[in-house]
């Protein structure tokens, strides 16, 4: 099984940039996946999602729609976060709160099901609950739904991230980070067989400040003034890795970086 992961999609160049890419590879035989995964919290504007955008990602060929802390930031997002069963947030909010923190989507043919879970880490981030804990009660839930795992572990500390990693092999078919929005260059097979890497990157402007226009950032670190951080424009990338799981056990053969540029 053939499956890209999309790092975190900032404003409209990142939706450009995804739309564009899943056009390009769609015309390559030798490039097709199984499914298409991309976090999108930061897909509106860079902070949130609407129903339009999730629409527009789900039609270019997006399978599951992930997010993170920045997902309830475009209040439209309360009125189909429900009903709308590829696109999850972090699993480790409080039980009473809107949407699902995990979903099962089938293939095309429909012989494929893939599991994707999304998890928040705890350190410089919000209050959420135990993501450790929240990964073994879900993997119980799915243990007989699906041999094919992904994790979007949606975190600040790599120490966070890695640790993960490391309680999760052998138990998921991959770990990837999200949320820093900088791509790492440790992508690797844990000894268990999960495919692991501390952040996928960023689907964006990368002339810019973790997607965010350069004066403004700047700014606001040499004034400590609160201000509204614009997405920027230029050298626009799409982030993302190839994993592949095997069609058996579910476990990782292969993750590879992948840079497109636009």
């Amino acid at each position: 099984m053939k499956i890209l992961f999309i790092g975190d999609i900032v404003g409209n160049p990142g939706r450009r940039a995804v739309t564009e890419y899943i056009k390009e590879i769609q015309n390559i035989s030798t490039n097709t996946y199984d499914f298409i995964i991309a976090n999108g919290e930061n897909a509106a504007g860079g902070k949130g999602l609407t129903f339009d955008i999730v629409d527009q990602l789900l039609a270019s060929g997006v399978s599951v729609i992930t997010s993170g802390n920045h997902v309830w930031a475009q209040k439209e997002i309360f009125d189909f976060v429900d009903t709308t069963p590829q696109l999850i947030r972090p699993a480790n909010y409080p039980v009473d709160v809107p949407g699902r923190g995990f979903t099962v989507v089938s293939s095309a043919g429909g012989n494929k099901k893939l599991a994707v879970i999304n998890l928040a880490g705890q350190i410089f981030m919000n209050r959420y609950t135990n993501p450790f804990h929240a990964l073994d009660s879900i993997l119980t839930d799915l243990k007989d739904e699906t041999p094919y795992i992904i994790l979007d572990f949606h975190a600040e500390a790599t120490s966070e991230k890695i640790a993960m990693g490391w309680y999760a092999d052998g138990r998921v078919g991959a770990v990837v980070g999200t949320h820093t929005h900088v791509q790492t260059a440790d992508e690797r097979i844990l000894p268990q067989g999960t495919a692991y890497i501390t952040d996928v990157g960023m689907t964006g402007p990368h002339d810019s400040v973790i997607g965010s226009k350069i004066e403004q950032v700047i700014d606001s670190f040499l004034t400590l003034m609160p201000s509204r951080f614009g997405v920027a424009k230029d050298n626009v990338r799409l982030n993302a890795v190839q994993i592949e799981l095997n069609e058996e056990t579910g476990l990782a053969e292969n993750i590879e970086r992948i840079q497109y540029q636009i």
